[in-house]
């Protein structure tokens, strides 16, 4: 691995059909915005020959011409695939946003991904978000590497990170996150530092020089010796640790010169296991040249040290309807299993869909059972539908290579699944099965919409459904209490790119109000109405009069009506429609236009008419009688609190629980939650969190994470109940 022979020669860099799962690699690469994943993904694509010295297809198409946004942004938002053919091992790049708006696209990389790649930028260091993806994947076992980049930066320092990466991913055994390789350096130019221009592999102790452009393997020099002697003992000393060999350690320290083949073996194996973590370097390529530093061992690493999709184990899968069924396995003979994990919408082609197949074999044309459940809480619909597939293919940037087959631990692109979504199942029509959903972020960032014009609303709703398959990190609502249409999102750089995506893929315009909360009005105390509604105007009059009592209840009650009239002053057939009209009222508020709530009205007396009473003139009079009860009482503004529970590392609970408090939050209490982090409950005011996912970010240094549920109503405090009623007027 990395020190073996250079088998590069020849390799075809076109990605075609795999024909076995052994001969496949899935690799997720993960790192925080700006690490420079998405310029390792071309380095290697060009190193593998998949794209010509300019870093191009045949065609001009580079493998980072994914999406127009991504251009005006000047990040990923995105996740991308890029295939490639490394000594006859088809590997499928999974290259994944960085930015924590798009954590997404990161779990979608790594539910179709067998092993990761965490990218750090030698200048930057490790980032919170990058540690925390990291423990998710310890936690079930994922294989992982760290890959240094930006080594040509004034202030990186190899070693210094290093340590650094052993200290933040090693946990209680940082020996088992080592480098296989050492920097040469070259000449110190005038700004005091020396560009990485070669690497040392430690277990063949061979110096690879990439000075030219081109790897040219040599024998170290005299003076390297030393250095490579003290890194290469640790190394061995890391690899015998975890070996499954017990004798082995014994034996080295007894003296013995422990196999190379022996060490590359246990190293490979310690790697696809996920209890050894492997330091390399890479670098771009210079303007012409072919391969850049570190990315031969690269490639090295991922066909030799990680693991097939033979070894991963398959979600779980049950029937539609949640019926247990005998696990899957990676067999492309066996029933087809696949999953969907990304959506997106193509102007020429229509929907395309990224499918990770787990079990069987997928082929053009053949009609497939879509199920997807679990997200209605999004604005998506269960579904179970049969369609038909379209032409598999594997991209690379824009471009589509079209594709015969797609085996169990492939990665493809399907075209027209009009119903599929996101998340979504597809197996035999004759054997539907449904897989285990994976985990996905909660978007608690509202963005309240208007259409900006009439055409636009036309289309509106069509726009959002797509989106909305496209993306399940985003959630559609349509509020019943404010009016409002609400999209919720991850943050702010999530939001603007879906108002990009409805105006360019779309063409739909829309207009960001300001978010309103559902608000409620109570009385604060017993208060008297007479509704009286008497007209004549020519034939049959209306008539009506009724007496009502409100008093307040505690919170969480309702409405409740009584009927209290005695000696038939309202007949028996009205008291119905009195209840009708002061529940409608109810609905519409009595002072600032928000619902009633929590209150018991008494129907007391009133008077009818034997030819002008009807169900309208009582509803009338029970609705004027609660306007009559209102105006003379003190009515409450009620708000909306929420729980919220917020995850943020021990030092940054002091900053938070403060910025809870300043949100007229009241903390309830803090536990602790795992290494390092506790967990801080609160209960706070809805109208102070709307920004709350952006704000938490800022704070815990994107280390943050929290959810909210609506816990119940309180009373607002006077001064801000006043605005928000000169708000209601002003609007009215």
């Amino acid at each position: 691995m990395g020190d073996k022979a250079n088998a590069h020669s020849g390799a075809a860099g076109r990605a075609t059909a795999a024909d076995r799962p052994s001969s496949i690699r899935n690799v997720v690469l993960v790192g925080h915005s700006g690490s420079g994943k998405t310029t390792l993904v071309e380095a290697l694509a060009l190193a593998a020959r998949a794209v010509n010295r300019a870093g191009r297809v045949e065609d001009g198409a580079t493998v980072s011409d994914y999406d127009e946004i991504e251009h005006r942004q000047g990040r990923s938002v995105q996740l991308s695939l890029v295939p490639v053919d490394w000594g006859g091992i088809k590997i499928n790049l999974l290259d994944t946003p960085g930015y924590a708006d798009f954590v997404g696209e990161l779990r979608a990389g790594l539910r179709a991904a067998d092993a990761a790649l965490f990218v750090v930028s030698a200048s930057d260091g490790v980032d919170g978000a990058t540690r925390m993806v990291w423990e998710e994947c310890a936690a079930v076992g994922m294989p992982r590497a760290i890959v240094l980049t930006h080594l040509e930066a004034a202030r990186s320092d190899f070693d210094a990170m290093t340590r650094t990466c052993a200290q933040a991913f090693g946990g209680d055994d940082p020996d088992a996150v080592l480098p296989l390789y050492i920097p040469l350096y070259g000449t110190t130019g005038a700004d005091g530092h020396a560009p990485v221009d070669g690497l040392v592999g430690l277990l063949s102790q061979r110096v690879f020089d990439y000075s030219s452009g081109e790897r040219k393997e040599t024998p170290p020099d005299e003076d390297q010796l030393p250095r490579i002697e003290e890194a290469r003992n640790r190394l061995i000393e890391g690899i015998i640790a975890e070996s499954e060999d017990e004798t082995l350690m014994d034996r080295y320290l007894d003296g013995e010169e422990i196999d190379y083949r022996t060490l590359v073996d246990d190293l490979e194996r310690a790697v696809a296991r996920g209890t050894f973590h492997p330091v390399l370097a890479a670098a771009p390529a210079p303007e012409g040249a072919r391969e850049g530093l570190g990315t031969i061992e690269l490639l090295e690493l991922i066909t030799g040290g990680f693991p097939t999709p033979l070894e991963g184990e398959a979600p779980e899968v049950t029937t539609p309807q949640g019926g247990s069924r005998p696990p899957i396995t990676c067999d492309p003979q066996g029933p087809l299993v696949a999953e969907v994990v990304k959506t997106a919408s193509d102007p020429y082609v229509g929907r395309v869909s990224l499918v990770r197949v787990f079990s069987g074999t997928l082929r053009p044309d053949e009609t497939v059972h879509v199920s997807g459940h679990g997200l209605t809480d999004r604005g998506h619909e269960d579904h179970d539908v049969d369609e038909r597939v379209g032409a598999l293919s594997s991209p690379f940037g824009k471009h589509q290579r079209t594709l015969t087959h797609c085996i169990a631990g492939d990665i493809a692109c399907v075209a027209k699944l009009t119903r599929a979504e996101t998340g979504d199942t597809l197996s035999a029509k004759d054997n539907p099965l449904l897989m285990e959903a994976w985990s996905m972020p909660d978007p608690l960032l509202p963005l309240a919409i208007e259409a900006h014009s009439k055409p636009d609303e036309d289309k509106l709703s069509q726009g959002l459904s797509r989106l909305v398959a496209e993306d399940p990190t985003m959630r559609l609502e349509q509020n019943q209490d404010t009016r409002q249409l609400v999209l919720w999102c991850l943050g702010e750089a999530h939001r603007d790119v879906v108002l990009e995506r409805l105006r360019s893929r779309y063409g739909v315009q829309v207009d960001a109000v300001p978010h309103k909360v559902s608000l409620r009005e109570t009385f604060g105390a017993r208060s008297t109405g007479r509704g009286r509604h008497v007209k004549q105007s020519g034939g049959h009059g209306q008539f009506a009069i009724c007496e009502i009592a409100v008093d307040p209840l505690p919170p969480g009650t309702g409405i409740e009506f009584v009927d209290k009239v005695v000696g038939g002053s309202v007949p028996r057939q009205f008291i119905p429609s009195v209840e009708k009209g002061v529940r409608a009222q109810a609905g519409r508020g009595v002072a600032a236009g928000y619902p009633l709530v929590d209150v018991r009205i008494t129907l007391l007396d009133g008077k009818a008419h034997s030819v002008d009473s009807s169900d309208a003139a009582f509803q009338t009079a029970g609705a004027l009688a609660m306007r009559e009860a209102a105006a003379d009482a003190r009515i409450n503004l009620l708000e909306p609190v929420a729980e919220v529970l917020v995850l943020v590392p021990d030092h940054y609970v002091g900053p938070v629980m403060s910025d809870l408090s300043g949100r007229r939050g009241r903390v309830v209490g803090t536990e602790q939650a795992g290494h390092g982090r506790t967990l801080v409950r609160a209960e706070v005011p809805e109208i102070e969190i709307g920004r709350y996912a952006v704000d938490l970010r800022s704070v815990s240094h994107g280390t943050g994470r929290f959810s909210r549920s609506y816990a119940r109503h309180e009373p607002m405090p006077p001064q801000l109940a006043g605005k928000m009623r000169e708000q209601a007027e002003k609007g009215a």
